[in-house]
């Protein structure tokens, strides 16, 4: 076996489509089929669902994906010349990172592991990069992907309602789920934690928005298109000033979670998890909603949050 091998792989997981795998690696169809194959007689397994148009990984190949990518991360980053000074540690998140905490943490751990920069990388899917290898370390929301990961959950956020400064919500208190039931409702469909299954099946909203970041589901909630549901931190991370942030009584909070590979793929790993997860106890209220940070596990027992 050789790295073509895992680059090919990766290539078709990440297109879902033998075709295009075969354009970006500048490698015929047939090499693209071949060179899977003879990964997946090397392992004994199927990693591709080759039975429908568009492929998608089989459960070996959701489990192998990650380990494949970090494989490849860390023999890529050995060849970087740029990599031969220090080793920066990757912390990825898909939107909001840590929210009002974020410069603390970026200032703190500078000031505290100079030897070891640490990279925040905004990264839109929903293993924040973790699945492709792009992080070490990465914070979610919500129910966790599957995946071989370990985690730890670090805080529980307040959920959110955001309209349009000109709804006629705008100028409430507070917002409940039957209120924003009346309008189209913004879904982030990739990185988003939030989606119908948040309202009664009787009572949910008649219209979805789809949009692919953060930045997108903004500027819809901005032009009246839609309302959004988010959490605290989306508030300190995104201030706009076409949008209203507005409390959600009957919104269930929203766990946070640092998330790992279960093979570390940078020595100070277990340093800066340590490091958030003393930090946002050591910023958060007694009544924050804070959970105490607790030992980690695998992302299989991990409670769900929408």
């Amino acid at each position: 076996m050789e790295l073509r091998h895992l680059r090919c792989f990766l290539a078709v997981a990440e297109e879902e489509n033998i075709t295009r795998a075969a354009e970006v690696l500048r490698l015929s169809q047939s090499v693209v089929s071949r060179t899977l194959r003879q990964l997946e007689t090397h392992l004994g397994v199927s990693l591709v669902d080759r039975s429908t148009h568009h492929l998608h990984l089989t459960a070996a190949g959701v489990l192998y994906r990650p380990r494949a990518a970090a494989a490849l991360a860390a023999v890529d980053g050995v060849f970087d010349p740029a990599g031969l000074g220090r080793w920066p540690i990757r912390l990825g998140q898909a939107w909001s990172a840590l929210g009002d905490r974020t410069s603390a943490l970026v200032r703190g751990w500078k000031r505290d592991h100079p030897e070891t920069p640490l990279e925040l990388r905004r990264i839109d899917d929903e293993t924040a990069g973790l699945a492709t290898g792009s992080a070490d370390v990465v914070i979610l929301r919500g129910t966790l992907p599957p995946g071989p990961w370990r985690h730890r959950r670090i805080l529980l956020e307040p959920r959110l309602a955001v309209v349009a400064a000109d709804n006629e919500l705008a100028s409430r208190d507070s917002v409940t789920l039957a209120d924003l039931a009346r309008f189209p409702l913004a879904l982030n469909s990739r990185s988003g934690t939030t989606t119908v299954d948040l309202w009664p099946p009787a009572a949910r909203p008649s219209e979805v928005v789809p949009v692919h970041n953060t930045d997108e589901w903004l500027v819809v909630v901005a032009a009246g298109l839609a309302v959004g549901v988010t959490s605290t931190a989306t508030e300190s991370a995104y201030p706009h000033p076409g949008v209203v942030y507005l409390p959600l009584t009957d919104g269930p909070a929203l766990p946070v979670w640092l998330v790992w590979p279960e093979s570390a793929t940078h020595p100070e790993v277990g340093t800066l998890i340590r490091y958030i997860a003393e930090l946002v106890t050591d910023a958060a209220p007694a009544t924050s909603g804070t959970a105490p940070p607790g030992p980690a596990t695998s992302a299989s027992s991990a409670d769900s949050g929408r």
